[in-house]
């Protein structure tokens, strides 16, 4: 069985909604970027110098990670690959982990079940992980190995200028998997 790594902030747990919903709650006053808009893989790397400290504050914030909603489609689909894949959700934890981790296990243990919650991989280079394929909002998941897995790129609007990567989208996923 093909093993699938698949990434969770950006491909199954709609971490960008998050940030926008809660910053449009927090700082009505303030621009938003919407999703449709997002040029750059870091969300804060999209907002001026000011806003920056804002937007980490939302996602540093306790329960950001555990009431993230999931992105339509992914939970479908992840059953349906699991039926003839090992599937295991492979996760960068942020740096300044705090909240992050426990809340991660929380939002697969709610929103996907106790099963689930043993498929959880979390480092911070996942490079150093074993599979088949791994599906990644990150343009270039690099790290210190040579992967042993290949990468799609789950499709986003923040990295849609990227040329030259396999895509896979929940939308299509059934004909974007093809080995």
């Amino acid at each position: 069985m093909p093993l699938i790594l698949v990434d969770m902030d950006g491909v199954i747990a709609d971490f960008e909604g998050g940030v926008f919903d809660r910053f449009k709650e927090l700082y009505p006053d303030k621009p938003a970027i919407p999703l449709e808009e997002r040029t750059t893989f870091y969300v804060k790397d999209q907002y001026s110098v000011e806003l920056r400290p804002l937007i980490e504050s939302i996602y540093l914030a306790p329960n950001f990670y555990r009431n993230l909603k999931p992105i339509r489609g992914s939970l479908e689909a992840l059953m349906h690959l699991s039926e003839k894949n090992d599937i295991f959700i492979c996760t960068s934890p942020l740096s300044n982990y705090a909240n992050c981790v426990g809340e991660k296990y929380d939002w697969v243990m709610n929103w996907m079940g106790k099963d689930w919650v043993k498929r959880i991989i979390l480092c911070k280079d996942k490079t150093l992980v074993r599979g088949d394929l791994l599906i990644d909002d990150n343009p270039k998941p690099e790290g210190t190995l040579s992967p042993t897995w290949e990468h799609r790129l789950y499709t986003q609007p923040y990295n849609s200028s990227v040329r030259g990567k396999k895509r896979v989208s929940w939308e299509t996923y059934a004909t974007d998997l093809i080995f």
